[in-house]
């Protein structure tokens, strides 16, 4: 009967989401992003209201913890640390690319048995954060930067079917050229698609500590300089 404060800001989209006992019962997400800054903490503020309202004690807070967003991920990582400080509660990471892969399994995308997922985020150019998971979720592949071309995932896909989603699936369609090789479009990390990884993550009690914890970049950030106006 844990009760788990969802926050999800890998990617463009900004959400929040209140979770109980298998069901989503608060949800907030805004997709015209990245405006992470100026929406996450109002989300969150109604988030908590709602549980306090409500008298529903919360025990956790989760947070996607990448790869993605170098500054979305700084920014809901610091948010749900200092939810965890300011209440007490423990702080469970979520991994992005599991994440992408909820709705796909919840929604029966993929019915092939033999078949593998590969979540996708857009790391630039021909570049993406990638990771290849059976249908229980086992990780095949870990993470990697891969730079696509059509040898990529050739080994897998000689062998299985491979379902790819995710912001970075697209641009790879035409780089992936493969009887194999299928296309899911509209696939999102949301805040609500954390809760059977995050109760999974609760139950196991696999928390992070809240003082140490960071964000999985995978790759290192690399500030640039403004464009010059004139």
């Amino acid at each position: 009967m844990s009760c788990i404060l969802n926050i999800e800001t890998s990617t463009n989209v900004c959400s929040v989401a209140v979770t109980q006992d298998g069901s989503c019962f608060f949800e907030k997400e805004d997709h015209s992003g990245p405006n992470h800054a100026e929406r996450l903490g109002s989300f969150v503020d109604e988030a908590l209201s709602f549980t306090d309202n409500h008298a529903i004690p919360l025990d956790a807070v989760a947070v996607s913890c990448g790869p993605g967003s170098y500054t979305g991920l700084r920014i809901g990582v610091s948010m749900a640390k200092g939810i965890c400080y300011g209440r007490g509660l423990k702080l469970i990471g979520v991994p992005t690319l599991e994440l992408l892969c909820v709705p796909v399994l919840l929604q029966e995308m993929v019915k092939e048995e033999n078949a593998l997922l590969c979540p996708m985020l857009d790391a630039r150019r021909m570049e993406v954060y990638a990771q290849l998971f059976d249908r229980s979720l086992h990780e095949v592949r870990p993470i990697h930067a891969d730079v696509v071309d059509g040898d990529t995932y050739k080994a897998f896909l000689d062998e299985h079917p491979v379902y790819f989603f995710g912001n970075g699936a697209l641009k790879c369609k035409d780089a992936i050229n493969h009887p194999n090789a299928h296309f899911i479009e509209g696939i999102e990390p949301i805040a609500k698609n954390m809760l059977p990884l995050a109760e999974k993550r609760m139950a196991q009690e696999h928390f992070e500590d809240v003082a140490y914890f960071v964000p999985f970049y995978l790759k290192n950030f690399v500030a640039k300089l403004p464009r010059k106006l004139l």
